[in-house]
């Protein structure tokens, strides 16, 4: 019997930041092309997408149509490449904002035959927040989070107001991330500004 397969097991880790653990797992319609990989790696990391961003690919390079050359704007790439082309095991780089130069690992974990064919993407697991947004890159977030643990640092006020008052390399939350990846593929879909603050209760601890 021939099984079919409806969904893709993806693992996405960002590289060359300490930790060097921050990660999502996603499980995706297995018939969605690179454009909709992309957000729906936007929406796991709850990056903004208002950057230049491209996939690097066995040596070829699939990229914003902006950034493609003219003979390839009727025809983008990224439409015709599905996530079901791929091998298990394939390996290849998304690269997010040219200035900070964010460099995302995609592993294709495995290819799986679900009950119900997916219409929206998932998050099922993951560790660690992803750095802010315009931190200046690897070297940027290495000083910002200098800034933030020096409460005597002449710029960790300043530094602390930027980013939202809050941040905590550690943060993930499984079910709001989740919730963002179902909906990715939302037109006009807000992303959160800032890292969400943790709760405080009574007795002054937080949860």
């Amino acid at each position: 019997m021939v099984t079919t397969f409806n969904a893709v097991q993806i693992r996405v880790c960002l590289d060359e930041i300490e930790p060097d653990d921050v990660w999502r797992r996603l499980v995706l319609p297995s018939q969605w092309n690179l454009e909709h990989l992309h957000l729906a790696i936007q929406a796991a990391f709850n990056w903004w997408n208002y950057h230049f961003h491209e996939f690097r690919i066995g040596g070829l390079r699939y990229g914003d149509v902006a950034l493609l050359t003219e003979d390839a704007l009727d025809d983008d790439p990224r439409v015709f490449v599905r996530l079901c082309d791929f091998e298990e095991g394939a390996s290849f780089a998304y690269i997010y904002d040219f200035g900070d130069n964010w460099r995302h690992r995609v592993v294709v974990e495995a290819f799986l035959a679900l009950d119900k064919p997916p219409k929206y993407g998932a998050c099922i697991e993951g560790a660690w927040a992803r750095p802010p947004e315009d931190v200046g890159g690897v070297s940027g977030y290495e000083r910002f989070l200098e800034i933030m643990a020096d409460l005597s640092d002449p710029e960790h006020a300043e530094t602390k107001r930027w980013c939202g008052g809050h941040f905590d390399p550690a943060w993930f939350d499984l079910k709001l991330v989740d919730k963002d990846v179902r909906n990715a593929l939302r037109a006009g879909v807000k992303r959160r500004l800032y890292q969400p603050k943790p709760s405080t209760r009574r007795d002054g601890s937080e949860s």
